[in-house]
């Protein structure tokens, strides 16, 4: 088994022309941030929607807030995006006697987590009578499905233009051949439901006492501490892994949200490549009882040693509590970020 450096091909960077990323192995990223804002912008801004004689438009991208970025890992391309968008629109009916309709439409979940289909949106209008509503109608029903083809346009845009760049030419190639490059989104359109533990009849409710015990997990990653680290503590990594919507405050006191809300706490303690501290808990636990996840992270010579210790854990559970430990993490994350492979 080869040492860091030693034989290893992902950490032989003489390999590449340019010394970078031997094999596209390591995990990089581009902010795509600013361009996104721009781009959806151009998209929006004097957006016209118009049919049977009923003319409206976009005039003001009034807010648009979130972050994109786009990253490689082992060949793969991996999107991340998050955005609230605020549209300020108007219209008029062909023939109509009132004065121009104004409103709003307020889209807060343009994410890889949701199909173009499934992104949420709000119309409201800023005055009342039977030809504003129809207008809102109107914009309901067809303005939403005109903008969202330019929203499916952005993202289209977006895995085009922070693809160059992101993929280099293996050793001898002097192009990357796009048919052998995959590209993800970071939740791969399928997010992973943790398995709930049923609920027994002697749980206790908040207030009683809890059996509890303690668990401990070692596992083998084939990656730095601080790539370990950093899959546990970046939310575009996090989401990578888990496979949908992450909140994540990563800080001393900070909380985070993953699986959807199954399993939510705060961390308590960070230290960059060593060690991870989190009050921690599954929704299906009784009331606001919490566990102490502590994360050790060793690196070694030809690998990285991860020991997790959780204390507190309901008697009842520290089973599937295991379980879903190897399977929506250990597993999860090695097979994400080939950090399960030996050579």
């Amino acid at each position: 088994m080869a040492k860091w450096g030693e034989g290893d091909p992902r950490w032989i960077v003489e390999e590449r022309p340019d010394a970078t990323n031997v094999n596209n192995w390591h995990w990089t990223e581009k902010n795509a941030g600013p361009w996104s804002k721009e781009q959806l912008k151009s998209l929006l801004q004097d957006l016209k929607i118009s049919k049977n004689g009923i003319d409206c438009k976009i005039t003001e991208v009034e807010k648009i807030n979130g972050e994109a970025s786009a990253n490689n890992r082992k060949g793969k391309l991996i999107f991340f995006y998050e955005w609230d968008i605020l549209l300020k629109w108007e219209g008029r009916l062909a023939g109509g006697k009132g004065e121009l309709v104004k409103g709003e439409v307020q889209i807060p979940n343009l994410s890889e987590e949701n199909d173009i289909s499934e992104v949420d949106m709000t119309v409201t209008i800023k005055t009342s009578g039977e030809e504003a509503q129809r207008l809102k109608t109107f914009m309901h029903n067809l303005g939403r499905d005109v903008i969202r083809q330019q929203l499916k346009e952005y993202i289209r845009s977006l895995r085009e233009e922070f693809s160059k760049g992101l993929i280099l030419p293996k050793k001898g190639e002097s192009t990357v051949n796009n048919d052998t490059v995959s590209t993800i989104t970071s939740g791969f359109n399928k997010k992973i439901s943790m398995t709930p533990i049923e609920s027994t009849p002697n749980q206790k409710p908040i207030g009683c006492k809890i059996d509890t015990r303690s668990i401990e997990l070692t596992e083998k990653f084939q990656c730095r501490a601080q790539e370990f680290y950093d899959a546990m503590t970046r939310i575009e990594m996090v989401t990578a892994f888990t496979r949908g919507h992450v909140k994540m405050d990563v800080q001393k006191g900070g909380k985070f949200a993953l699986f959807g809300g199954n399993i939510t706490g705060e961390f308590r303690e960070l230290v960059p490549g060593k060690k991870i501290v989190q009050l921690w808990r599954y929704k299906q636990w009784p009331d606001q009882h919490f566990s102490e996840v502590t994360i050790n992270i060793h690196e070694k010579d030809d690998h990285t040693l991860v020991i997790v210790k959780q204390d507190a854990v309901p008697s009842s559970e520290v089973e599937q509590t295991s379980e879903n430990w190897k399977r929506y993490y250990f597993d999860s994350i090695k097979r994400t970020f080939g950090f399960g492979a030996f050579l």
